[in-house]
């Protein structure tokens, strides 16, 4: 009887701890991988968090200072400007919504690129006609994740949609600011933006860079085959290339 009592007791007690590691895990969850921590950035703040924030505002362009880990002005007006181009509450406060924002827009960032980690990075490196090395880069994704496949005259053209919506005022006037702005691109909305691009999709963008624009100056383009709406058809239309119709 002694011997059962015991076993009773044991048993109680092993069901009171995993009870108590339950409710653990519930009010403690794990840290969502998907952004760089739960810690409110603003002007101020001295943070791991920060030297990580001003790497992935430098990848994107945002950002031209030290990776110092300091939230200064000048990272104030660059998180700003990030939320501007992204229809984000302009605050120049880093919280959950801005950092998840800045997470996907970054999907590519490493503390090597750009900066991060803790070092101080020099400004990313110019490229053609002004654009970063990062510009390119993303250009590169947002061809291959939207054009692979079709004929090269069409991937020179959806990378020349981009820079004239840069160019436009109807447009954000950066890169990063065009391709993700909310809708824009169905390679953004679906993931794949994320793809390696090939060599092809870089000099496509380097053919746009150089003047090349296919689309015919066009701030549009779609697939007639999948297109939904209304308005898109309603756009003039100015030539097509391969499965897209290129249009202003």
């Amino acid at each position: 009887m002694e011997v059962f009592m015991l076993r009773i007791k044991a048993y109680i007690l092993l069901l009171c701890a995993l009870t108590i590691a339950a409710a653990v895990l519930v009010v403690w969850p794990a840290k969502d991988t998907r952004s760089f921590g739960d810690t409110i950035l603003t002007v101020g703040s001295r943070h791991s968090d920060v030297y990580e924030l001003q790497g992935r505002l430098k990848f994107l362009g945002f950002y031209t200072g030290p990776i110092d880990g300091k939230f200064g002005w000048r990272t104030y007006w660059a998180v700003r400007n990030f939320q501007y181009e992204f229809g984000l509450k302009i605050d120049g406060i880093v919280g959950p919504k801005t950092k998840l924002m800045l997470w996907k827009a970054t999907k590519n960032w490493t503390p090597g690129a750009g900066g991060g980690g803790g070092g101080t990075a020099s400004a990313p490196a110019r490229a053609s006609h002004g654009f970063s090395q990062s510009d390119i880069r993303l250009m590169a994704h947002a061809v291959y994740g939207e054009a692979r496949g079709e004929p090269y005259e069409g991937q020179v053209a959806v990378a020349a949609v981009i820079l004239n919506r840069i160019e436009s005022e109807l447009f954000p006037n950066t890169v990063a600011g065009v391709i993700y702005q909310p809708g824009a691109f169905t390679a953004v909305a679906d993931g794949q933006i994320n793809l390696t691009p090939n060599e092809t999709a870089y000099k496509a963008v380097r053919d746009a860079l150089n003047g090349w624009d296919p689309s015919g100056g066009a701030l549009y383009y779609f697939n007639p085959s999948t297109a939904t709406s209304s308005w898109i058809w309603s756009r003039p239309q100015l030539k097509r290339i391969g499965k897209h119709i290129f249009c202003l």
